[in-house]
């Protein structure tokens, strides 16, 4: 793999969105001698499937999935997510929400999260920042990530084999990544990093299988 390059991956579906996305991408400061290039992936039957299939059309070493709907206002995200990756070549993976311990039901909402990211409340039109408490610590250890932005240093399947659906793809490849031995982290800048322009609008119509299949799979882990 090509290690001084940085590739996003998204699936698509919503245009506009991501038109806006790649407002924020073009803004960011590149780190010195490294690349960026972007794919986005349109059609992608499921999650899982979409991301392995960017995740095959890239030689970069740095991978970052995010949702269509992420937009990155911090622009030295890329420094800063570079730095963190080598402060230790066991960090796997980095996100901007995570879980520092996952619930025994396999819903990371139902613990503590650490967070480093706005979200959209489409209630009030305001943004609502989270931070975590202050802290000497650059980063927290955590067992899993959010899916809205989940950036890589190693090539792992995502397990399109169990997730077809468009939940537990970010939670199983957390999983997927610990079983490796690799750790998982989240910045601790005291900023956040990105917007999450999400509405609010969940389609749960799948997540319960999912939950079961995640249980079934990592039950063992928990």
């Amino acid at each position: 793999m090509n290690d001084k390059k940085i590739c996003f991956i998204a699936c698509v579906n919503d245009k506009r969105k991501w038109e806006e996305s790649l407002l924020y991408i073009n803004r960011l400061i590149v780190p010195p001698g490294y690349s960026i290039d972007v794919l986005s992936v349109e059609g992608a039957k499921f999650m899982t499937a979409g991301y392995n299939e960017g995740m095959k059309a890239t030689d970069a070493k740095y991978k970052i999935y995010l949702h269509q709907d992420v937009f990155l206002v911090d622009r030295f995200f890329l420094l800063e997510l570079i730095d963190i990756f080598k402060i230790d070549n066991t960090i796997g993976m980095i996100g901007l929400v995570g879980t520092n311990k996952m619930s025994k039901d396999g819903v990371m909402w139902n613990t503590d999260r650490i967070f480093s990211t706005y979200r959209k409340n489409n209630m009030d039109k305001k943004l609502c920042t989270r931070y975590i408490q202050p802290t000497k610590e650059k980063i927290a250890f955590v067992e899993a990530i959010d899916g809205l932005l989940m950036a890589t240093q190693y090539d792992l399947p995502w397990r399109e084999d169990l997730f077809k659906q468009w939940d537990f793809y970010d939670a199983s490849q957390s999983f997927e990544f610990r079983r490796e031995g690799y750790h998982i982290v989240v910045p601790i800048l005291g900023k956040p990093m990105c917007v999450h322009d999400d509405g609010y609008i969940l389609n749960l119509e799948n997540y319960d299988d999912n939950r079961k299949i995640f249980l079934q799979e990592y039950g063992d882990m928990l």
